[in-house]
């Protein structure tokens, strides 16, 4: 299997309701005058102004000293476990974890950490499974140097990890001296549902970082966070991964917009996403999670019609959407209307009547 993404198929028609994911969101009209307007400065040298703009409010959002603006979610993840680990340590996260299943295995590759699966249902431990899974400090065992989460669990469904659950963990890790890292590569999404700041979110962890080129709806970046030592760390490793983005201002200015307009609207991505999930419910032979935030995860093979049958036949009707084992998965986001959740439920209904 060939590693270099493939030229989309000119014989199919136009994509016209994107489901895949919400990293496929485009810059609105306004996110692109803000990026035309952005005061900009070289970011290697510290003087790009509307990038420490950014890095100052997502450090007070988050709680924390300081903070970097990366390329993405999983720079951030890298970074993080280089910063806070030593070759042979231990990484314990769910075996659904981005970490663990989709960054190419660049924790092992660069940094020589291990990642141990914690299970749990919907792609979160809980407490109890992580305390069991702390071993005594021994020279027969790798040394267990951080605890990781994924909010919201994407391959769990867009599951959200309780904030109460998330405090019994950052206090477990304490007690037996881990190192506490959230990617919150849909963190946002987390706290619009909950109504749980992102402040108190993050509260306890270590290192946390926001990305922004998903239901945020910026075209690239994330943002780190943490200590001012922390910090400094990060940008030794930026540096070796690849360095500064130089005018990150341009990039960085539709990050100050996605936080100043994007973020209170996410409740319609999950409101779509509820509305999505009921309407295939009513379709004979497809389970369909609930989901909690953005994400759905559904299964037509009872209708008689297999995933990759079911995803062709909407790829031809100009709706594209992913797969995930034998399930779909559809995302909502801001370029996601009502209208357009009502004729992927109608189409679906359709095909599966056919079979």
């Amino acid at each position: 299997m060939r590693m270099t993404p493939a030229s989309p198929d000119p014989t199919l028609p136009p994509v016209r309701i994107n489901l895949m994911s919400d990293t496929q969101t485009r810059p609105t009209p306004a996110m692109r005058e803000a990026m035309a307007r952005a005061e900009v400065g070289d970011e290697q040298i510290g003087d790009d102004p509307t990038t420490i703009a950014l890095c100052e409010r997502v450090a007070h959002l988050l709680g924390k000293q300081a903070a970097v603006f990366l390329p993405s979610g999983t720079m951030c993840n890298v970074a993080a476990t280089l910063v806070h680990c030593r070759p042979g340590d231990e990484i314990l996260a769910h075996p659904s974890a981005h970490v663990l299943t989709r960054e190419g295995g660049a924790h092992a590759a660069l940094g020589g950490f291990q990642i141990t699966p914690l299970p749990g249902e919907n792609g979160i431990f809980t407490p109890e499974t992580f305390r069991a899974a702390i071993q005594p400090v021994s020279r027969y065992s790798a040394p267990q140097r951080v605890v990781t989460v994924e909010q919201t669990a994407n391959i769990g469904g867009g599951t959200i990890w309780k904030k109460s659950v998330l405090d019994e963990i950052t206090a477990i890790a304490r007690e037996h001296g881990l190192i506490t890292h959230m990617d919150g590569a849909r963190l946002m999404n987390a706290c619009v549902a909950t109504g749980v700041s992102a402040r108190d979110m993050a509260e306890g962890w270590d290192s946390i970082w926001i990305d922004f080129s998903k239901g945020l709806g910026a075209p690239i970046g994330a943002v780190i966070a943490g200590t001012d030592d922390f910090i400094d760390e990060v940008w030794r490793w930026k540096q070796r991964l690849g360095g500064a983005m130089r005018q990150s201002g341009i990039c960085a200015a539709a990050c100050l917009y996605a936080l100043d307009h994007h973020v209170d609207r996410l409740a319609d991505d999950h409101a779509n996403a509820r509305t999505l999930a009921r309407g295939l419910a009513q379709i004979p032979g497809i389970t369909v999670n609930q989901p909690e935030t953005n994400l759905i995860f559904f299964d037509p093979t009872g209708t008689g019609i297999t995933t990759p049958q079911m995803i062709t036949e909407l790829r031809g009707r100009g709706i594209l959407t992913g797969a995930l084992d034998h399930r779909i998965r559809a995302c909502t986001h801001l370029d996601v209307t009502a209208a357009m959740i009502d004729e992927t439920v109608s189409l679906i209904r359709a095909i599966a009547s056919r079979a």
